[in-house]
């Protein structure tokens, strides 16, 4: 050959052909293994929903305790009140029927005023009773009234008073009263609370309506 041409190019060796790669085994999950742990954004959401209910559940239980109370102090007042006006006619009930018709003929007539309570002396029962605070509960909405009692009379004596919760119009929304539970002596001062039962309006006022005094003896 004339050393004027190159040589030819020398061809590539052919390759031998690849085997394809097989997937490498994967063993299951165990299903006893622990949960994978979420990623950082869902688990501070799941603390905040999870702050959320404890706290929802926590102001609900409180309101319901806070209602019951409410209720049960009201419950108290009334039997207390029912008992100081029927606690004078305990021992006196007819035991037959006749019994009661003499006794409804007496109560109508001028002689009942022997069987009543005992006279009550000094200024009117109204000017003893007095609201010291009135008060919406900032949870529930429910009103209340502090009262000071002063016995204005000269006997020892129990007070029932009645308490209306008027609106900004001046419509009553609601309804309490609150009774001493001892007798208070002539001069003495006696603390006790009005609570009116159900939700009112923001501006609502507390009035007294009424107070009985009864003069105990004995």
């Amino acid at each position: 050959m004339s050393d004027a041409f190159p040589p030819p190019p020398t061809e590539p060796e052919p390759q031998a052909p690849q085997a394809s790669q097989q997937p490498a085994f994967t063993q299951p999950p165990s299903p006893w293994a622990p949960p994978a742990a979420p990623p950082q954004g869902q688990r501070r959401t799941g603390l905040i929903v999870t702050l959320s209910l404890i706290g929802g559940l926590v102001v609900t239980g409180a309101t319901a305790a806070l209602v019951y109370a409410f209720l049960q102090e009201a419950s108290e007042s009334f039997a207390r009140a029912e008992d100081r006006v029927t606690s004078r006619y305990d021992t006196m009930g007819p035991e037959d029927d006749e019994g009661w018709e003499e006794f409804e003929e007496l109560e109508d007539g001028e002689e009942f005023g022997e069987f009543g309570a005992p006279e009550d002396d000094g200024p009117p029962a109204d000017k003893d009773a007095t609201i010291t605070k009135c008060t919406r509960d900032s949870l529930i909405n429910w009103m209340s009234a502090d009262i000071k009692v002063v016995n204005g009379s000269t006997s020892p004596a129990s007070y029932v008073v009645f308490v209306s919760f008027v609106d900004r119009d001046g419509d009553v929304v609601t309804e309490g009263l609150a009774v001493t539970d001892d007798d208070v002596a002539p001069g003495a001062t006696a603390r006790i609370e009005a609570q009116g039962l159900g939700e009112v309006p923001a501006g609502t006022k507390c009035r007294i309506d009424r107070v009985e005094r009864e003069a105990m003896t004995g």
